[in-house]
């Protein structure tokens, strides 16, 4: 009787032994924290910049890092080197075989073929790009050169008419004139116009662009009315959304001079079209007004 008293007594410890580690080892496992998803990577904005006359390499960093700053975005401004007013040099351009979105804001630059590879290498990826104002005709190589083809950037990458004058007879009216906006009412349902006022004025004087672009199967969203033109003149379209010749998705401005960039509505909408562009939901919050006070270099 002794010996099963015994029995029993070791029996019960190592119960508690087996039942107190199978506790702890329940305990230690809640305790565990739990494995963190990634967060998804940031999208990548390259904005490829260099013009005489607008500012883009003063604007375009500023719209840059409040995508960084309130937007959720990362980027890459590329400059023309050694300034605004070198036509031959981008430095960085292989940043585009990153860009999950390419921004163009260019002014007849002749870059050599290997730079020029760089963008087309991007196009041909199919991904989207946002153009502003002076990039329809982004390029400006003699007759005969062979990068010629790329005269006609803004029609291959945005719809636009094909380089300035021309058969398009791509033109404005007068320094001297403005453009008052306004929403098309059949694209007052488009997201990128979230929060775009229906009506403002911009100092940028009136593009043409009709009655040939912008291009079949673009979306017009803004109409300008030239304010004090220099000769006769009709309304154009002066923002579109559209698919270009590359298969890729599009939105073009010929909007840009430095002031208008100090309005609100613009502000909004070149927010809302880089996230648009970029497959991101344009924000409903409105991160405030963003301040620029860019100088216009005139020609």
């Amino acid at each position: 009787m002794k010996n099963l008293k015994y029995i029993y007594i070791l029996c019960l410890l190592v119960l508690c032994i087996f039942y107190g580690c199978a506790q702890s080892t329940s305990v230690s496992d809640a305790q565990k924290p739990l494995a963190e998803e990634p967060l998804p990577e940031k999208p990548l904005v390259v904005f490829v910049t260099g013009d005489h006359e607008y500012s883009s390499e003063g604007t375009m960093p500023l719209i840059a890092a409040e995508l960084e700053k309130n937007y959720g975005f990362r980027t890459i401004v590329l400059k023309s080197s050694p300034d605004y007013t070198s036509e031959e040099n981008i430095p960085g351009l292989e940043a585009l075989n990153d860009a999950d979105l390419a921004v163009f804001f260019l002014r007849w630059r002749r870059l050599p073929a290997d730079q020029v590879k760089y963008i087309e290498d991007y196009l041909k990826t199919g991904k989207p790009v946002v153009g502003f104002r002076t990039t329809t005709h982004a390029f400006n190589y003699p007759k005969g050169h062979e990068l010629e083809k790329w005269n006609a950037f803004g029609e291959l990458a945005f719809n636009s008419p094909p380089g300035w004058g021309g058969k398009a007879n791509h033109t404005h009216y007068g320094h001297e004139s403005s453009t008052d906006v306004t929403v098309i009412p059949e694209a007052g349902d488009n997201p990128i116009l979230t929060g775009v006022d229906e009506n403002f004025h911009a100092t940028s004087w009136l593009y043409t662009a009709l009655p040939d672009y912008p291009s079949r199967g673009s979306d017009w969203l803004l109409m300008g009315h030239a304010v004090n033109p220099d000769k006769e003149a009709i309304d154009h379209p002066v923002a579109w959304t559209g698919t270009n010749a590359y298969g890729g998705k599009l939105f073009m401005t010929t909007l840009g001079h430095p002031a208008d960039f100090e309005l609100e509505p613009f502000q909004r909408l070149v927010i809302n079209a880089i996230h648009w562009g970029a497959g991101k939901p344009v924000p409903q919050q409105w991160a405030g007004k963003i301040e620029m006070n860019v100088p216009y270099h005139g020609l």
